[in-house]
C-alpha cells in the first residue's frame, strides 16, 4: 500500500498502528479542529446521505466512516444523524454542520483553481441534455471561441461524487449553497414514437395498454409514466412495458419502433423536427419543474467560464423558442 494510502487507512481506523507519528495526524490541530479524517468522512455521508455510498467514495469501508462519524458526535456532543431502518437524515446540528463544510471546501476548490491558473472550462449534464442541446451549443461556442477549452463531462446521477463542474444543466433546483441558479425553461411532456406509431388521437386507457418504455433513475424529480398518468386523471393500470436506466437509450429504442417513449418536448425537438419520432395523441402534461443553469459564483467564475456561460443563456433562448412556450413561460 503506498504511504498516503496507509496513513490515510490508519486515520480513518481501517490499521491500528501506535506511534507517535499516529498520535500527532489525530491531535487536534491550529484551529481547533475535530480529526480532518472524521471531517471528511462526515461531509462525504452528510452530501451522499449514505454511510455506504460515502466509504466507495473514500476507498474504505462503511464500518470505517461509521466509526469516524460516533467519534465526531462523541467529541462534539452532538448526534448529527438519525440513524433509520433504510439510511440516515441530517439532524440539524448535521445540516448546519455539512453546509459549512460544502461551503468552505467549495471556496478552497475555487481558490485552488485560481491559483492553478487558466485549466479551460468544464460544463456538465446528463447524457440526454448533451446529446440534444448541450454538445451541439459547445460546437456552436466554438465556431466563435476555438481558442477556448471546453471539457463536457456527463452523468446521470448528479455531480456530486465527481468534480463539481464550472457550469451545468440540471432538471429542476439545485439545493447548493453559493452557487447561481437560472430558470431556462418548462418542458411539456408527451408520449412520442416512430413515425409508424401516428395513429391520431388516442384515449389514455388505451394508450396505457400500449408498449411503454419506462425511465429507471436514481432522480426522482424525473416524471415517470405512472406519474404522467396519474396527472391526467387516469388511475388504471399501466402496461410494463420495457424499461431502461438511460433516456438516451429511450429515445432511440423508441425510434427503432420498439415502444412509446415520455417525450420532453423541447429537449426532444431536434428529433421532432427531422421526423424521427412523432408526437402521438393530444394528452400533454407541462413538466413540475423547470430546467435551471447551474454555475459558480461570478467571483468564483474564470473570464472563459463567464463568456461560455453567457453564451449557453442566449442559446437556450433560440433552442427553447423553437417550440411555442406551454405556459407561456420561458424564463
Amino acid at each position: 500500500m503506498p504511504r498516503a494510502a496507509s496513513l490515510f487507512a490508519v486515520a480513518l481506523g481501517i490499521v491500528q498502528v501506535n506511534s507517535p507519528f499516529v498520535d500527532t495526524l489525530m491531535s487536534r490541530r491550529h484551529y481547533d479542529l475535530p480529526p480532518l479524517t472524521a471531517l471528511a468522512a462526515f461531509e462525504a455521508a452528510a452530501r451522499l446521505l449514505s454511510f455506504k455510498d460515502a466509504a466507495r467514495e473514500l476507498g474504505v469501508t462503511p464500518g470505517a466512516v461509521s466509526h469516524q462519524i460516533r467519534g465526531l458526535e462523541a467529541e462534539l456532543g452532538l448526534r448529527l444523524f438519525d440513524r433509520r431502518h433504510r439510511g440516515v437524515a441530517l439532524t440539524e446540528a448535521g445540516h448546519d454542520l455539512s453546509t459549512c463544510m460544502q461551503d468552505a471546501f467549495s471556496n478552497v476548490s475555487a481558490t485552488l483553481q485560481r491559483l492553478r491558473g487558466p485549466q479551460g472550462v468544464t460544463v456538465g449534464s446528463t447524457s440526454a441534455v448533451s446529446s440534444l442541446w448541450l454538445a451541439p451549443a459547445v460546437a456552436r461556442f466554438w465556431r466563435e471561441n476555438g481558442e477556448i477549452a471546453v471539457h463536457q463531462v456527463t452523468s446521470d446521477h448528479g455531480f456530486q461524487r465527481s468534480i463539481i463542474p464550472d457550469i451545468f444543466i440540471r432538471y429542476g433546483p439545485e439545493d447548493r449553497k453559493g452557487w447561481n441558479q437560472t430558470p431556462l425553461f418548462r418542458d411539456q411532456l408527451h408520449p412520442v414514437g416512430s413515425p409508424d406509431h401516428a395513429s391520431g388521437d388516442m384515449p389514455l386507457d388505451k394508450l396505457a395498454t400500449q408498449r411503454l418504455i419506462h425511465l429507471e433513475s436514481d432522480d426522482r424529480s424525473w416524471t415517470t409514466w405512472p406519474d404522467w398518468f396519474r396527472a391526467l386523471g387516469y388511475d388504471g393500470p399501466i402496461a410494463s412495458g420495457i424499461r431502461v436506466n438511460n433516456y438516451t437509450i429511450a429515445l432511440q429504442a423508441a425510434r427503432e419502433g420498439a415502444g412509446i417513449v415520455l417525450g420532453w418536448q423541447r429537449l426532444i425537438q431536434p428529433l421532432l423536427a427531422r421526423g424521427l419520432l412523432v408526437p402521438l395523441g393530444r394528452h400533454s402534461l407541462a413538466a413540475p419543474h423547470r430546467f435551471h443553469l447551474i454555475s459558480r459564483t461570478g467571483a468564483d467564475l474564470s473570464p472563459d467560464a463567464l463568456l461560455l456561460r453567457d453564451f449557453l443563456l442566449r442559446d437556450v433562448a433560440i433552442f427553447s423558442h423553437e417550440v411555442n412556450s406551454p405556459d407561456g413561460e420561458d424564463f
